[in-house]
C-alpha cells in the first residue's frame, strides 16, 4: 500500500465531519508512542511552551542522575539515550527557542557531570555536534536573541 501525500491527506480531511476527525486522531494515537506524546504536546501543553520547557528540563535531569559512577561504554549508551529524548521533545515543539533551550541544558549537564570528553572520541564528537546545532539555529535567529543566549554559550564550549 502507498501512502498518500501531505497535500492530499490536508484536502481529505478538509472533507471530514469532526466527530470522525475525532475517532481518526484517537486511531493514530493508540498505533505508536510518538503520535500520542505529539497529541499530547499539541492538545496540553503547547499554549505553554516555558512550562514545556521546564518539564523536559526536569526529565533530562531525572535521566542524567544515571550517568554518575558509570564506565564510559555505559555512559555514552545512557547520553545517546537523553539526546534521542531531547530530540523528540525538539522535534515536538518546532521552535528554535526551544530548540537552544533544550540543547544548552544537555551541554550544561555535560559539563556538570564531569564526564570525560577528551579521553572517547565518540563522546567528544557527541558533544561537538550539539554545539554546531546550537550555532546553527542560534545563527538562524535575530540578533537580540542571539545576545541573550551568548552568555549560556560561553559555559558549554568545550575544546
Amino acid at each position: 500500500m502507498t501512502s498518500a501525500s501531505i497535500s492530499d491527506i490536508r484536502k481529505e480531511l478538509q472533507h471530514v465531519d469532526s466527530d470522525v476527525l475525532q475517532t481518526l486522531c484517537l486511531r493514530l494515537a493508540k498505533c505508536k508512542k510518538e503520535n500520542k506524546e505529539l497529541l499530547s504536546y499539541l492538545l496540553f501543553e503547547a499554549h505553554d511552551e516555558p512550562g514545556y520547557i521546564q518539564q523536559v528540563k526536569t526529565e533530562i535531569e531525572l535521566l542524567f542522575e544515571e550517568v554518575s559512577g558509570r564506565n564510559l561504554y555505559l555512559t555514552k549508551k545512557i547520553l545517546r539515550k537523553i539526546l534521542r529524548y531531547t530530540h523528540r521533545q525538539i522535534k515536538y515543539s518546532g521552535l528554535p527557542q526551544t530548540e537552544l533551550e533544550l540543547r544548552i541544558y544537555f551541554c550544561e549537564k555535560v559539563v556538570a557531570s564531569k564526564i570525560p570528553l577528551s579521553t572517547g572520541t565518540v563522546l567528544y564528537n557527541l558533544y561537538q555536534q550539539q554545539l554546531k546545532k546550537i550555532g546553527s539555529v542560534l545563527s538562524k535567529l535575530p540578533e537580540d536573541l542571539q545576545a541573550d543566549y551568548s552568555t549560556s554559550l560561553k559555559t558549554i564550549h568545550y575544546e
